[in-house]
């Protein structure tokens, strides 16, 4: 039996102010989720009654649920002034924004594998990450407290650490390449949808999105330094040997290739966890006070005073992301709906966990048919207390003018 949809979408009770626009853009056709905006459970990334102040930035990346002039007035007004109206675009797809206790909420976990086929996918992630990180020179070697006594530049001479120049390669050219699953994935979904004449459930936007939030990291730290054309051979040749080896991989099993995507999704969480340390151990001396791309401003909606560092946070918190979700769908099979279409745990789940398990994913999705009768409810009274208003102010006017 295919994984049950709610045959509305859900919002968690973390709108202050709910419109029926919130629920037309959340309804289904078929059973099935499907929706261009979708909303992630959580805080916002901001204290209460803080957004749209100096706190938060307003860019040009997309429309975001975040900025919606219902619930943030003050962007509204500010937006007006600079005469932009209140839509900020909407190009880009959905991606998280994250409050500063879902920055820290990231652990480094690992999925347990079950079968002979989650053996073999963890020995091959293993076996690739060791081998990369050998043609590479990345080290992630503990030091004693002999060894921190040393300087910066003594430690990289021995090869303990990696300057900035070295994160900066590793970190582009392995964004370069973690944005093919999604988009194989999603195209093929996409073709299977058109073949068979059915709706896909809700997998293809939420693939989409994964794609193009890789993409925004590459986008991201390319404002740092522009590869050479070195480099830039390098990527071509690894992309095209990936993408069709991902591509033939997903026609035989979508299970594996998700499985495979979910544990390297697991060394990306370990590579920027290591990435964090270091630069808070102060041995990424370039990279301490370096003030965040604008791109990753307006993406993130980070404070205009935003470093390197809390850049490096919020793409760790992606690929947590792409992790959960990896893991999750690989549990499912190709033919049950999407749990994340419209609404996404928050990193206190996302963090802590690998995956959803099948059962989860449906008593995840059975919780936010709750929050859809939640949500009908508050717009109905909403909408009569307006229509009551209206008629109160109407009678009002109508006796004023008798007299």
């Amino acid at each position: 039996m295919a994984l049950l949809m709610p045959s509305r979408g859900a919002i968690r009770p973390f709108c202050t102010r709910l419109t029926s626009a919130h629920v037309r853009c959340l309804s289904s056709t078929s059973g099935r989720f499907f929706t261009p905006n979708k909303l992630t459970s959580g805080p916002s990334p901001t204290e209460s009654g803080r957004v749209g102040k100096e706190e938060t930035s307003v860019g040009s990346e997309g429309f975001h649920y975040k900025d919606d002039p219902i619930r943030t007035p003050r962007v509204a007004d500010e937006l007006k002034q600079k005469g932009t109206g209140v839509e900020l675009g909407d190009w880009v797809l959905f991606h998280p924004v994250y409050s500063p206790a879902e920055l820290t909420s990231v652990d480094v976990v690992r999925h347990q594998p079950l079968n002979f086929s989650d053996k073999f996918i963890r020995d091959l992630v293993s076996f690739t990450r060791q081998a990369f990180d050998w043609v590479s020179g990345y080290t992630a070697k503990e030091l004693t407290p002999e060894d921190e006594k040393l300087s910066v530049e003594e430690l990289r001479k021995r090869g303990w650490i990696l300057d900035d120049k070295a994160w900066l390669a590793r970190i582009l050219f392995l964004e370069s390449i973690a944005g093919v699953p999604g988009m194989v994935a999603a195209t093929l979904r996409h073709l299977r949808s058109l073949r068979l004449m059915k709706r896909d459930g809700g997998w293809i936007h939420t693939l989409l999105e994964e794609a193009e939030n890789e993409r925004m990291h590459l986008m991201t730290f390319m404002t740092i330094r522009k590869p050479s054309w070195f480099f830039r051979t390098l990527v071509l040749g690894t992309q095209g040997v990936f993408y069709n080896l991902f591509f033939f991989s997903y026609l035989i099993s979508p299970h594996l290739c998700h499985r495979f995507v979910g544990c390297l999704e697991e060394e990306a969480v370990i590579t920027y966890t290591h990435a964090i340390k270091e630069i808070e151990a102060g041995r990424v001396p370039e990279w301490e006070n370096q003030p965040a791309p604008k791109i990753a401003i307006d993406y993130w909606r980070l404070k205009p005073s935003a470093t390197l560092l809390d850049v490096i946070y919020a793409v760790r918190s992606d690929e947590s992301t792409h992790r959960f979700v990896n893991h999750s769908f690989a549990n499912l099979t190709p033919e049950d709906g999407n749990p994340f279409a419209v609404i996404e745990p928050d990193m206190s789940v996302k963090g802590k966990v690998p995956g959803f398990t099948r059962q989860q994913a449906e008593k995840f999705v059975e919780g936010e048919k709750e929050h859809v009768v939640e949500a009908e409810k508050l717009i109905a009274k909403a909408e009569s207390d307006l229509h009551l208003l209206d008629k109160a102010k109407s009678e009002r006017a109508h006796a004023a003018h008798a007299v």
